[in-house]
């Protein structure tokens, strides 16, 4: 069973920064793609930034130029540096893995992350 911790969420002021990591654990299967989600109240889950294992990556529109995903694939971390936050920001964000031949998804518990105005 693929286990997922997430850390790094917080709370933070409009303009500020945080880094946000996600260790995967449990599996002897390769690691196909790694990715960021968030989900505010009352809203869909969407995705954030995603990274497949050849480093090739992907951004919502609204987060493009402010945040970045990269991982290592040493560790099976990934990271999200989020830059320029701002209020809209405000979501709890998950960490999804597709692992092995079927790129089976799992899913971390997620982190909060708060951005005050």
């Amino acid at each position: 069973q693929v286990q997922l911790v997430e850390s790094g969420g917080g709370f933070v002021q409009a303009g500020g920064s945080l880094r946000l990591s996600c260790t995967a654990s449990g599996t002897n299967f390769s690691i196909n793609a790694m990715a960021w989600y968030r989900q505010a109240p009352g809203k869909q889950r969407d995705v954030v930034a995603a990274i497949t294992n050849i480093g090739s990556t992907n951004y919502a529109d609204s987060v493009k130029g402010r945040f970045t995903i990269s991982r290592d694939s040493a560790k099976n971390t990934v990271y999200l540096q989020m830059n320029s936050l701002k209020p809209e920001d405000t979501a709890n964000y998950y960490c999804n893995v597709r692992v092995g031949r079927d790129w089976e998804p799992y899913w971390g518990r997620g982190t909060q992350v708060t951005v005050s105005s």
